[in-house]
C-alpha cells in the first residue's frame, strides 16, 4: 500500500532558543544571549515532489526540519502537515502521533542506540513506521556493505550515515526528511543512495525534503528548492525556475557593461581585459545572438553557483526575499 504524500505548511514561524551558561577554554564561564534560528519564516512544501532545502551553515535548515518532525515546536506561528487533497485537516505534528508516525527525520548520526545491534535499531523503527519495508532496508545495508550485527559504535563515520540512509528509505514515510544525512559516505555510496532515493520515490511516490550542502551532486534529485538565509524564506520554487534566476557573461569588460546596463549583478570577476559577471534574471529576446556578436559568451547558472550568489554577504537586501510567493510553484494548502 502506498499513502498519500504529506505536505507542509510553515506561517510567519520564529524559533529563539534561550540564554545558557557556557564555560571558555580557559575555564571561564559567561552567559550567551538568546539566539533566533527561525525568524517570521513562511513556506509551504508541495505534497509528492522532492524537495532541496538549502542554506548556509547557520541558516536555520535543522530547525526546520526539527520542527515538521515534532522534534521541537516554534516559539510562536504555526506548523501544519498533513496528507496530500486535505489541507483544511493538516494538523500540529507537537505531540501528534498520528503526525509523527507518518513522518521520518533521519539526521548525520541516524539517531541510533550506540550500544544496540544494527538490527535491533531496524526492529525499532519498523514497529513505529506502519509502512517500513524490511526487504528494502536488507539489500540497502547489503548495497551498503553494512554488518546489521554490529552495534553503531563500532561502525565508521560513513556506515553510521548509511544506515541513517537506509532507515529513511526503508520507513517509505508519507514525508521523509535527509538533514545531511550523506556525511562521512565516500562518493560511491552517496552516489549509490542518490540513485537509490530515486528509484524507491518512482516506485513509492512520496515527500522528500532533503537537506545538503553538496548541492551540485544532488540537484538532479530536486523538483523544488528551498532557500534559508539568516533565519527567513530567501526562495521557494521549481528547481528548473531557480535555474532561470541568473546567467554569466564572460568577455572584455566594455562588451560585457553594454550588456549588463542596469541589471543587477550578482558577482563579478575580472582578469585583465576580460570579465565575467553573473547577472540576474534570463537573457532577453535576441540578447544571446546579439552577444555572440559581441564576442561575449552566454553561460547557464549551475543551481549551486546560483545559491552561492544570492546568500553571499550583499547577495541580496537585508530582510527581503527576491519571490513574494514562498508557497512552491504557488501550490494552495493540500495540493
Amino acid at each position: 500500500m502506498t499513502p498519500a504524500p504529506f505536505g507542509a505548511r510553515l506561517d510567519d514561524v520564529v524559533v529563539r532558543f534561550g540564554s545558557q551558561r557556557r564555560m571558555t577554554a580557559a575555564g571561564a564561564t559567561f552567559k550567551d544571549d538568546a539566539s533566533t534560528a527561525l525568524d517570521g519564516a513562511s513556506l509551504q512544501i508541495r505534497p509528492g515532489v522532492i524537495t532541496g532545502l538549502l542554506g548556509r551553515n547557520g541558516a536555520g535548515k535543522s530547525t526546520l526540519l526539527s520542527l515538521l518532525a515534532a522534534f521541537n515546536r516554534p516559539t510562536s506561528g504555526t506548523v501544519r502537515v498533513g496528507p496530500e487533497g486535505s489541507g483544511e485537516l493538516w494538523e500540529n505534528p507537537w505531540e501528534n502521533p498520528w503526525v509523527t508516525s507518518n513522518v521520518q527525520l533521519v539526521r548525520e548520526s541516524g539517531d541510533l542506540q550506540d550500544e544496540e545491534k544494527v538490527s535491533d535499531s531496524l526492529k525499532y523503527y519498523a514497529d513505529l513506521r506502519p509502512y517500513w519495508d524490511a526487504e528494502l532496508a536488507g539489500r540497502l545495508l547489503d548495497l551498503f556493505e553494512v554488518d546489521p550485527r554490529k552495534k553503531p559504535s563500532a561502525l565508521s563515520r560513513g556506515k553510521r550515515s548509511a544506515v541513517g540512509a537506509t532507515i529513511g528509505l526503508a520507513a517509505r514515510a508519507p514525508l521523509t526528511i535527509l538533514d545531511e544525512v550523506y556525511l562521512g559516505m565516500d562518493a560511491p555510496t552517496r552516489y549509490a543512495f542518490y540513485d537509490e532515493i530515486l528509484t524507491d520515490y518512482a516506485e513509492h511516490p512520496r515527500t522528500i525534503l532533503l537537506s545538503s550542502h553538496l548541492v551540485e551532486e544532488v540537484e538532479r534529485l530536486f523538483e523544488d528548492v528551498v532557500v534559508l538565509h539568516r533565519g527567513k524564506v530567501l526562495l521557494a520554487e521549481p528547481a528548473e525556475q531557480m535555474q532561470a534566476r541568473g546567467f554569466s557573461l564572460t568577455g572584455s569588460v566594455r562588451a560585457v557593461e553594454k550588456i549588463v546596463g542596469g541589471r543587477r549583478v550578482l558577482h563579478r570577476q575580472q582578469l585583465g581585459a576580460t570579465v565575467q559577471v553573473t547577472i540576474e534574471g534570463a537573457p532577453a529576446d535576441g540578447e544571446a545572438a546579439a552577444a555572440r556578436a559581441a564576442g561575449v559568451e552566454i553561460g547557464s547558472l549551475p543551481l549551486q553557483d546560483l545559491f552561492v550568489r544570492l546568500t553571499q554577504p550583499g547577495g541580496t537586501d537585508e530582510g527581503t526575499s527576491p519571490v513574494a510567493e514562498r508557497s512552491v510553484g504557488g501550490a494552495e494548502a493540500g495540493r
